[in-house]
């Protein structure tokens, strides 16, 4: 009876122990999604988007905070773009991060994503309370946009600025 209890206990801890796995590996719930035909955006607040900012695999993750009313992060887009085309299948991730603000979502979010036909994932930040997170994204951050976080694993850079594509494939393959 003692032998059948404790492999009851263990049984028990082991599926505890892959359920908190199963959390911490998945996708953090989004606030709100909001579509337009095929295209679709999720918001999510800024302790949700932590998430995209923090996996532990073999994948190089390029983060892009922008916004369609920002001249440089517009000009820089097809940049992010066509290194997602080139590199997709070669383990390399890239997130579009919208700080739009989440009432213009529909109306011009998500009409210029299907104006410039981004292939990249986009999410919405929506999170007003910028002082409380840009120092999470970077403790150098002056909150300036366009900036872009590169990373893989535990190694991690940080660029406030715009890039070509040639300076943005070469930092890219660094971490490669």
């Amino acid at each position: 009876m003692k032998k059948i209890a404790s492999l009851l206990v263990l049984i028990l801890v082991v599926s505890c122990k892959s359920e908190d796995k199963k959390e911490e590996n998945s996708e953090p719930r989004p606030l709100k999604t909001y579509s337009e035909g095929k295209i679709s955006v999720n918001s999510y607040t800024f302790s949700a988007l932590e998430h995209f900012l923090k996996k532990d695999n073999d994948t190089t993750y390029v983060v892009n905070f922008w916004a369609t009313w920002c001249v440089p992060c517009v000009e820089e887009l097809p940049n992010f773009e066509k290194l997602n085309a080139t590199y997709k299948d070669k383990k390399v991730k890239v997130l579009l991060v919208s700080i739009d603000f989440p009432k213009m979502a529909e109306s011009k979010l998500l009409p210029f994503i299907k104006e410039k036909n981004l292939k990249s994932d986009v999410v919405l930040l929506n999170d007003p309370d910028a002082n409380s997170w840009i120092n999470k994204v970077d403790s150098t951050w002056s909150g300036a946009i366009p900036a872009t976080v590169i990373y893989k694993k535990d190694k991690h850079q940080f660029y406030e600025k715009s890039f070509t594509y040639e300076e943005l494939e070469t930092e890219v393959k660094k971490f490669l």
